[in-house]
This record gives structure tokens, C-alpha cells and sequence, in this order.
């Protein structure tokens, strides 16, 4: 077999016209093969050296040959012989019965049966068939390199519609994967079997996956819901945890509906966050967008650069990206372009290279394009670091805030929208406690003021985000771990960048001035059943005490400064419903504009003098419960807003 296998190679490495005249010959001897068995089976008689085969031959061969050069037979590429090719073979041996027909109609040669001229076409298409496939299946073992005898991956497909359908006919062409069946929910399919393979329910799930020993499951389901996802990988998981689950994409990522293996993905964890994502509302989406001049602060972050992506689709006149990273700034302009050219979209696009934290150049862009509505999303935000550095974060956080606020009111902007975060409640940390004070800002000029209208999103952490948990733990994995979590217990909110940045610009819309929003981010996920999810969607199993021989290891390396074991969103039920289902309008205490602005000039010298000691003391001052250093500081006093309700203490 070996001898035979290195015979097939040496001539698939010959030049393309001697391969399709070898093709071309196998088919002639093929042609005279199946002329004396179609004598015989006409005849009862075998008919070797007669000149009425000779005669038959001398018409059926140049006739093929023919036919087969005007229809470019011998251009299709052997080794990926199917369904396709044997549809060609049979129209053209059509054409052939045809022909032969006619021939032996009208010229009558003696000793030749016209019913050859059906007879011969039939068996010399099964000939042809075979002789296709055969070679297809000894190019595929030549040319892959496969050991004949080599253990082939068992995957079961799950989903038996077209798109399961169209990826087993495509794995068939892999000769290291070998489908074993389908499984279906529709009790229809149960016990009926579809491209040879046999149809299970996925109540004999469990029982399949054993007994069949499976290796991988492909999900050809690419309009299931996320929950649906998740409860299937969840389902996989907990009887084979060994076995590898990937997918197909939506079936709008897919042209024409036509899947193959290459369209196979692994499961992302971002798929089996525990809820459905809503489909935004466009007259939401497109209120401070659309027609508009539209500002986004921390344009080439990781939810700046969403919010733009999102913005740009609403048609607006100008979008401007502030953006103080040239890199980002630049990454983020070329992306923004290529879309407007790839959906024809009109809208102008500014790039501006500009620190909002100096309050100079903040100033300056904004005044430049005037815009109608700003998205803040400039922050610093990585918690162990901002530790290590207070005085930048509180110059960029703060400051940047408070200049992007004045600038912005200045200028007649209508609507500005902070983007925050759930590390703001009951700060732990510098990151918190700036990003906390960014909202007094925003709540304290929303009420000394009535032209612009002023408000904050508060959500936790985005999946796929630069400050990510998820990056970091996809690189481990590829390094072969350990993975390293800050606390066996530590858990977070996560949610989705795209459906966040959406979300963000929903809210903005229902703002009515001094709003603080929050997303529903479904229930919190411990961080380490996060990283133990994705080694197992990796096809890797999780080496502890109760399995020493697994592949990746789990390390707890202890709370970083700053971290918080649990974060929250809010500290008591004290948020009201919105028109949105996935957005709440919570009410907060806040501290007028007099006596925040002197504590902010105050902090904005103490950056300036360079002053840590000072700036942190005026930061837990206006940011309880966060403490600097045991630094003994009173909380400034609360006051009711002017919307008529007194705001509850959350913070």
C-alpha cells in the first residue's frame, strides 16, 4: 500500500496537462472495460477480440474523449471528487448516450445492439464514479501524508439541518476526521440517518458520547441563542469535559449558506455569558447620533473604539476621535475609514491627537468641532497600575472629566455621556475612587447648568477589553499555563464589549439630566470557573488535585493592590426601570458644584505641586469609603437633588 501511495504522489507532482492526459487514459481503459461487460450483459456472451467491439470502441471512445474536452472534464481537480463531480460525469455520459444513440440509429453497424448505446453509458458512469472517488481517496492519503492505519478524530455533529449537512459533506474531505453521526433535538430525525451517518436525540447525548468514544463535537447551529449555547457546552462539559466543542459562525457571517470545516471556530467565551443580548433600539441608537456631530474621548480604547464603530453606523455628520495614543489613534481612524468606504457611509471622521488631562488642548478640540454630543470614555483604568501611579490617574480620570465638562458646556455640546464603571461603588482604589469623582462631576454640573444635559453608565467588565481578564488567560493557555487568578472566590460582572457600547448609547438617549445608569449585567462569574471554561473550550482539561495528569494548572497569586473581591453596581435595590430591559436609572447622593469645585481646584494643586500625600487625602475625601494610606478623611456633605427626590446614599 505504501509502494502504491508513493506511486500516486510522484504523479499528482507531474505537470497539469500529463496529470489530465493520465485522468484521460484511466478513463479510456475504463471505456473498453465497461464496452465488454455491457456486450455480455446484453449479449450473455463475453466478447473480447470480436470486431463488433472493436467497431463499438472505435465509436465510444473518440466520442467520450469529445464530449470530455468540450466540456473541460479533465480540468476538475480529482482529489476533491463529490457529489458535484459525479452530477458532471452523469450529464456528460448522458450526452455520450445520446451521441450513441444517434450513431447506432443511423449507421447501424452489424453485430452492435442499440440498446448499448443506453447499456454501455450506465455501467461506464458507475466505472467512471469509482474510479474518481478511488482516486480521491488514495490523493487525499498520498498527498496529506497520513498513515493508512492512523486513528482518525470521532466528531459528532450536532445539529442535523443544512448547515450540519453541508459541514459533514466538507469534513468528508479530511482525512483526519471522521464524522460518527448527528444528534437533533426535532424527535423527527431520531433514528434516521442522513449522508450514511446515524441521527441520535440529544437525550442519548450522554450515552453517545461514550460509547461512540467522541473526540470533538461540531455545533452546526448558527442561529442558536447564547443561552442555548451555553446550556449545550454546559451539557458537553459535565459528562465528557475531555471533549473539544467548536462551531460555525452566524449564518449571516457565512455566504450563501455554503459551511465548511475551515468555518469551524472554538467556542469563545464570550458566547456563555448566562443571558440573551437585546437587540438595541434604533430610534435609541440614532437620537444624539445620527445627523449630529458626535465627540468620543478615549477613541482607540477598547469601548471608545466600539462606541465609534456603533456611532458611525447611525449616519452622523462628523465624528471626531479624541485619542492622546498616536498608535490608537491611528489603528482606530484606518478601521473607521475602511467601514465608511465598505458601507458607504458619509459621515466626516477627525482624527485629534489630544490629552484631555491637559485642560489647554481638551479645550481646544472641543471648541474646534463644537460637537452636538460627547461620549467620555478617556480613563485609565488598570487597577494595580493606577495604584503604583495616583497622580496620573487622578490628572487623567479627574481632571480630564471636569476639563472635557466645561469645554463641553462652553461649546453648547447638548448631551455628554461618562462611560464609568462598577469600581466606583464603595471604591477600594485609585482607579475607583477618580472614576467616582468623575460622576460627582457629571451629577454636580448636570445641576448647576441647564444646557447641557449630563449623564453617567456604570457597568463591569467587558470581555476581550485590553484590562481583560480573558486576553490574559488566552495567553497562558497558549504558553501551556499556569493560569493565574488573583483569589479562588473573586468574582466579577462581565459583559460583551459590542452589547455595552450599545447599551452606553441607549442610555444616553434617555437621559434627562444628572442621570447615572446601570447595565444589566446578569449575574456575577467567578473568576476562576471563567478560566477553568476556557481550558476546557480549548479541548484541554484542568490539572488539580483531582486530576494530576491534566493540561493547564490554576495558580491563586493573591489580591493585587486596589482589588476588591466582589464588585458591585449598587448597594442597595434602590435603582428605578427605564424603557430599556437591560438599563436601570439609579439614584445617588452628590455634592453641589460649590463645594465640589473648591476640593476640585484644591486637588488640580496639589497634581500640579506634585503633592501624592495631598491629592490622595482630597481623593478619599470626596470618595468614601476609600481610604489613602489610614489617611483620616470626612466625607463632603450630601445634598438633595434638584429633580425633587432626595437621592439615596449608594456610594
Amino acid at each position: 500500500m505504501n509502494g502504491l501511495l508513493q506511486v500516486i504522489r510522484r504523479a499528482a507532482e507531474l505537470p497539469r496537462g500529463a496529470r489530465a492526459a493520465l485522468v484521460a487514459l484511466i478513463d479510456v481503459f475504463a471505456c473498453i472495460a465497461t464496452a465488454i461487460l455491457a456486450f455480455w450483459l446484453r449479449l450473455g456472451e463475453w466478447y473480447l477480440f470480436e470486431d463488433n467491439v472493436y467497431t463499438f470502441l472505435a465509436i465510444a471512445i473518440p466520442l467520450w474523449l469529445a464530449i470530455a474536452l468540450l466540456t473541460r472534464t479533465y480540468r476538475s481537480l480529482v482529489r476533491f471528487s463529490g457529489k458535484e463531480t459525479l452530477r458532471q460525469l452523469a450529464r456528460r455520459c448522458l450526452i455520450m448516450a445520446v451521441g450513441l444513440g444517434a450513431i447506432l440509429v443511423i449507421a447501424r453497424p452489424e453485430g452492435i445492439p442499440r440498446t448499448l448505446a443506453v447499456l454501455h453509458p450506465l455501467v461506464f458512469l458507475l466505472a467512471l464514479a469509482g474510479a474518481r472517488l478511488g482516486l480521491s481517496s488514495l490523493l487525499l492519503e498520498a498527498l496529506d501524508g497520513a498513515p493508512v492505519r492512523q486513528r482518525r478524530k470521532r466528531v459528532l455533529i450536532y445539529g442535523a439541518g443544512s448547515a450540519g449537512q453541508q459541514l459533514a459533506l466538507s469534513v468528508e474531505q479530511d482525512r483526519q476526521i471522521r464524522v460518527i453521526g448527528f444528534v437533533d433535538e426535532n424527535p423527527v430525525l431520531s433514528n434516521r440517518w442522513l449522508e450514511g451517518k446515524p441521527i441520535w436525540h440529544t437525550d442519548d447525548l450522554e450515552r453517545v458520547l461514550t460509547i461512540e468514544n467522541v473526540d470533538e463535537v461540531f455545533l452546526a447551529l448558527s442561529s442558536a441563542s447564547r443561552s442555548l449555547r451555553r446550556r449545550i457546552v454546559e451539557r458537553l462539559r459535565s459528562r465528557r469535559p475531555d471533549v473539544r466543542v467548536r462551531m460555525l459562525p452566524s449564518i449571516s457571517e457565512i455566504a450563501f449558506e455554503r459551511v465548511s470545516v475551515n468555518d469551524l471556530r472554538d467556542v469563545q467565551i464570550e458566547e456563555l455569558l448566562g443571558r440573551d443580548p437585546v437587540h438595541p433600539d434604533p430610534q435609541l441608537m440614532s437620537r444624539d447620533s445620527g445627523g449630529k456631530c458626535v465627540m468620543v474621548t478615549g477613541a482607540g480604547g477598547s469601548i471608545g473604539s466600539e462606541l465609534c464603530r456603533q456611532i458611525l453606523r447611525q449616519g452622523p455628520t462628523r465624528l471626531v476621535l479624541v485619542e492622546q495614543s498616536e498608535h490608537a489613534l491611528y489603528v482606530i481612524d484606518s478601521e473607521l475609514n475602511e467601514l465608511k468606504l465598505r458601507e458607504g457611509i458619509k459621515a466626516e471622521i477627525v482624527p485629534e491627537l489630544t490629552d484631555v488631562g491637559q485642560r489647554a488642548e481638551c479645550r481646544r478640540a472641543i471648541r474646534a468641532w463644537r460637537p452636538d454630543t460627547l461620549f467620555h470614555a478617556a480613563a485609565y483604568k488598570h487597577v494595580p497600575l493606577l495604584e503604583a501611579n495616583p497622580l496620573p490617574a487622578i490628572r487623567n480620570n479627574v481632571l480630564g472629566t471636569l476639563n472635557a465638562c466645561l469645554a463641553a458646556e462652553e461649546s453648547g455640546t447638548s448631551t455628554f455621556i461618562l462611560v464609568s464603571t462598577d469600581k466606583a461603588v464603595r471604591p477600594s482604589s485609585v482607579m475607583g475612587a477618580s472614576k467616582r469623582i468623575c460622576e460627582l462631576i457629571v451629577q454636580a454640573r448636570a445641576e448647576a447648568q441647564v444646557e447641557t444635559v449630563y449623564s453617567g453608565v456604570r457597568f463591569g467588565n467587558v470581555l476581550g477589553s485590553s484590562g481583560s481578564v480573558v486576553p490574559l488567560f488566552r495567553e497562558q493557555i497558549e504558553r501551556g499555563g499556569p493560569i493565574t487568578v488573583t483569589h479562588h472566590d473573586v468574582t466579577r460582572y462581565f459583559m460583551t464589549i459590542p452589547e455595552a457600547a450599545q447599551l452606553v448609547i441607549q442610555a444616553g438617549a434617555m437621559a434627562q439630566g444628572g442621570d447615572m445608569f446601570l447595565l444589566d449585567m446578569g449575574e456575577p462569574l467567578k473568576v476562576r470557573d471563567l478560566a477553568r471554561s476556557m481550558v476546557e473550550l480549548s479541548g484541554l482539561s484542568v490539572r488539580d488535585d483531582s486530576n494530576p495528569d491534566g493540561d493547564i494548572e490554576i495558580v491563586e497569586i493573591g489580591l493585587r493592590p486596589g482589588e476588591k473581591l466582589h464588585e458591585e453596581l449598587l448597594l442597595e435595590d434602590t435603582a428605578e426601570p427605564t424603557s430599556h430591559p437591560r438599563i436601570v436609572r439609579a439614584k445617588e447622593t452628590m455634592i453641589a458644584w460649590p463645594q465640589l469645585q473648591s476640593k476640585l481646584e484644591e486637588l488640580e494643586a496639589a497634581i500640579a505641586a506634585g503633592e501624592g500625600k495631598a491629592a490622595l487625602r482630597l481623593v478619599a475625601l470626596l470618595a468614601p469609603p476609600y481610604q489613602a494610606n489610614g489617611a483620616d478623611a470626612q466625607p463632603a456633605p450630601a445634598r438633595k437633588s434638584k429633580r425633587g427626590k432626595a437621592d439615596k446614599v449608594l456610594i
